[in-house]
């Protein structure tokens, strides 16, 4: 797996202080997408030990809330396998930061049915993180209000709730508009 970008210290990808990590490959090419080039597969630099072992040690202080995975597409299969024992590692060392996701495919029909982003890693994977921003981002639906999500189609998931109760559950986030906009 590549990655195109590291954010230490991002207040925009996720509740409070975060790392995120912009992860390279997605096949949805959204019109008007804030980051293209994170659809090239090969785009940026490869994700390596060193790379994991940067990202685990910036979430070390108690003032950073948790990890944001988006792109790029996080859950395109072949960043899956990938991401998946990183993840897992996060959430072992860090069981009270949360893992937010940042995805093209909807949690419902398309991660947790069959589909192309439906693959041997999706549920475990899913198991980690605690939020989910699903839906492509739709340039006619774009909304600047809306808090943590791009378009008014998409959706903020809280992933253990929804997997525990077998149905979509919404994030307290998902209605919260920004206050600086009426």
């Amino acid at each position: 797996m590549f990655y195109g970008n590291i954010k230490y210290y991002d207040i925009a990808n996720g509740e409070g202080v975060r790392t995120s990590l912009f992860v390279s490959g997605c096949t949805h090419h959204c019109k008007n997408c804030f980051n293209p080039e994170t659809w090239d597969f090969n785009y940026g630099q490869p994700f390596t030990e060193e790379v994991e072992k940067k990202i685990i040690d910036s979430l070390k202080p108690d003032f950073i809330n948790g990890l944001t995975l988006l792109g790029g597409e996080p859950m395109e299969p072949a960043n899956q396998k990938a991401l998946l024992p990183f993840v897992k590692k996060v959430k072992e060392l860090y069981p009270n930061k949360t893992i937010w996701c940042y995805s093209g495919y909807l949690f419902d029909s398309e991660l947790l049915s069959p589909s192309r982003a439906c693959c041997p890693w999706t549920r475990e994977l899913l198991s980690y993180i605690d939020i989910l921003v699903d839906g492509e981002f739709k340039e006619e639906l774009k909304d600047i209000t809306l808090r943590f999500k791009g378009s008014s189609n998409q959706r903020v998931i809280d992933v253990q709730k929804s997997l525990k109760e077998n149905k979509i559950v919404l994030s307290e986030y998902n209605e919260k508009r920004n206050k600086n906009f009426k």
